[in-house]
This record gives structure tokens, sequence and C-alpha cells, in this order.
């Protein structure tokens, strides 16, 4: 069997029905593939929209990812939106989605965990929040991830799970988090995320494959 560095333990892997010791683990993990970053500067929208500047999303894979780093908004407690789109342009698919949330102050003198009936979509076309009254202080943002599962489906409606944690413009964390489907059995070519007043300041989305799924 391989050993690793001198004095290092040697890594055990199960294989075919047997055990095996490597020493270069690179690459095993190698399901969740990079597609592509966006980074905002003042930025009204960031769109990924496939077949344009190296985005794919089609049936390359069965679920995407996408992750929000760091967006800080403009103006101040406003909601993170996102939408789709099936042509490449138009974002307005059709949606169901529940959304709810928890809070805690940072005095500690309220708290709560609650449904939020004003931010969901009962088959609306409208842009879905992510998550509601984003801070615009200099420490304030919101990340998280928005999983899309295939999308390039003629066949099926397209499921979505996020879960966004929220500095919120009242100064406390709110974790959120939405599920519903863009009811559509055309493929979602498109994402398209932005706050719902001014611009995005700052920030990064990524996108990813997952391989396998």
């Amino acid at each position: 069997m391989g050993r690793g560095p001198v004095g290092a333990p040697a890594i055990i892997r199960y294989v075919n029905n047997s055990l095996a010791s490597v020493d270069d683990v690179s690459g095993i993990d190698g399901s969740m593939i990079l597609i592509k970053t966006l980074t905002a500067s003042s930025s009204a929208t960031l769109s990924f929209v496939h077949g344009t500047s190296d985005v794919v999303l089609d049936n390359t894979y069965p679920l995407y990812v996408f992750k929000y780093i760091n967006v800080h908004p403009a103006d101040n407690a406003i909601a993170f939106h996102f939408n789709g789109t099936t042509d490449g342009s138009n974002w307005n698919v059709t949606k169901t989605t529940t959304h709810f949330r928890a809070y805690n102050l940072e005095d500690d003198t309220a708290a709560a965990l609650d449904y939020l009936g004003a931010h969901d979509l009962a088959q609306g076309t409208g842009f879905q929040a992510l998550s509601n009254d984003v801070g615009n202080d200099a420490d304030q943002q919101c990340s998280g991830t928005l999983k899309l599962f295939n999308p390039s489906s003629t066949t099926f409606v397209k499921h979505f799970i996020a879960e966004t944690q929220t500095a919120h413009g009242a100064n406390y964390p709110q974790p959120s988090y939405v599920a519903g489907y863009f009811n559509t059995t055309s493929a979602v070519t498109g994402i398209q995320f932005k706050f719902n007043s001014g611009n995005i300041d700052a920030g990064s989305i990524k996108l990813y494959g997952i391989k396998d799924s």
C-alpha cells in the first residue's frame, strides 16, 4: 500500500469493495464545477444566461447552484430578488413559492420564526424575494445559496430552494428560506438577481454545476 508524507498517516479510501491507500487527494471531490463568477460594481442586475459569456445552464448538469457572497445594496432595507427567463431576455417566468424567516435582535429584546406571505408568489411572474430588508451599512450585506434543479427539462416544472443570511437594516441577523418552482415545461435558460430598489453596490455571485447529482 502507498504511504503519505513521512510521519503522516496514509489516507484510506473505499474502492470497488476493497480498501486502498492514496497520497494525492486532489480532485477527489470534483463534482462541483465552477462555471461563472459575476462581480457587482454599482450594477443594476447580475444575469446568468445560457450561451452568453461562457455561461452553461442546460442539460450538462442536473443541478445548478448559485452562491451569492457579500451582496451589498446601495439603498437601505431592501429585498434581494431573482427571476428566470425562457427566452434569454424576458424575466417573467410563472412561479409558485413559499418564504419564511427567523430573526433575533442584537439586544435580545425580540426574536421570531415566521411565514412571510407578503414575500411569496402564487402563479406570479414577478421577481421572488430571497431576503427582505437588507441593510446598506458598511458592514451589512446578504449571502446565501440558490439551488436550481434540472432547468433544461421540457417535461417537468423546475424546482428551486434558497437559503439566505441577511444583516437586516434594523441591525439584526435574519436567515430566510425560500422554495418553489418555475411553473413551466419550457427550459429555463437564465437567472437574474437584483435588489427591488437601487443597485447592487458590491458582491459576487458564483454559478456551479453539480455532476452526477
